[in-house]
């Protein structure tokens, strides 16, 4: 029998990325996956192909800085699947990158609503069901290197992402009791459509050599390696973690 047959995750922003990577991870070790994101297209698809491998998917479009939104996205998951055992808090947005004198009020609103007031709104609606269903749960919110590195033009996405570990050590201790637990993992340099758009912005020479020279791998990492890790904080083999910032990075944070 698969690891977590009978079980239920739920997953936000995943229609690509490490998000997709992590329901097809979950799917494989037998869960019912809900998926959660604005693209509802991509949903579909991804839902069809976890079908398509024998896997069991629904999918529900969510705007996570909408509370509206993330109380209806756990809501239905519960209602398909009948109960919530995991929950993956993976949906955010860059923003723009510059300098702070240039940096507009929307843009910092945007990244913060999303990316900070997102993880808050979906560990509120997601902690209630499984306390209510007094079943235990596992959470893994994502965060970044950034979450404790910063980088210049990069105010509030780095702002959102030290935001992050915040909650996640609070809200650990506040669930821990009822069996509940927190962590958030802190990715490197993922091959995903983000950091696509980052060799954009700084260009193939620069980004190279940050891989080249500032990750201990030489590499950067992918998105199903990223999914691994989440899966296994979810699952009974991380029974003792909770409150944890795991960084998967090949050493890069080793360098800085």
């Amino acid at each position: 029998m698969s690891e977590m047959a009978g079980k239920v995750a739920l997953v936000t922003g995943a229609s690509s990325g490490i998000g997709r990577a992590t329901a097809l991870a979950f799917a494989a070790s037998g869960a019912r996956v809900a998926l959660a994101a604005r693209r509802e297209a991509e949903l579909e698809q991804l839902a069809s192909e976890i079908a398509a491998r024998g896997g069991e998917a629904t999918f529900v479009r969510t705007d996570v800085s909408v509370a509206a939104d993330v109380r209806r996205m756990v809501a239905h998951a519960v209602e398909v699947f009948g109960r919530l055992d995991f929950a993956v808090n993976n949906a955010g947005i860059e923003g723009e990158f510059q300098g702070i004198s240039e940096f507009s009020e929307e843009m910092w609103d945007r990244v913060l609503d999303i990316n900070l007031k997102g993880t808050f709104l979906c560990l509120k609606y997601e902690a209630a069901a499984m306390l209510e269903a007094e079943n235990g749960g596992a959470i893994v919110n994502v965060g970044s290197v950034n979450s404790f590195l910063g980088f210049g033009g990069g105010a509030a996405y780095v702002a959102s992402k030290h935001g992050q570990i915040g909650l996640t050590t609070s809200v650990s201790a506040e669930l821990a009791p009822q069996g509940i637990r927190v962590n958030i993992v802190c990715p490197g340099i993922i091959d995903t459509p983000m950091h696509q758009r980052l060799r954009q912005v700084i260009g193939d020479e620069i980004y190279d050599s940050i891989v080249g020279g500032g990750v201990h791998l030489g590499r950067k990492g992918r998105a199903e390696e990223i999914a691994d890790t989440i899966v296994y904080l979810c699952s009974d083999r991380a029974s003792y973690i909770t409150g944890t910032t795991v960084t998967p990075d090949g050493g890069f944070t080793l360098t800085i």
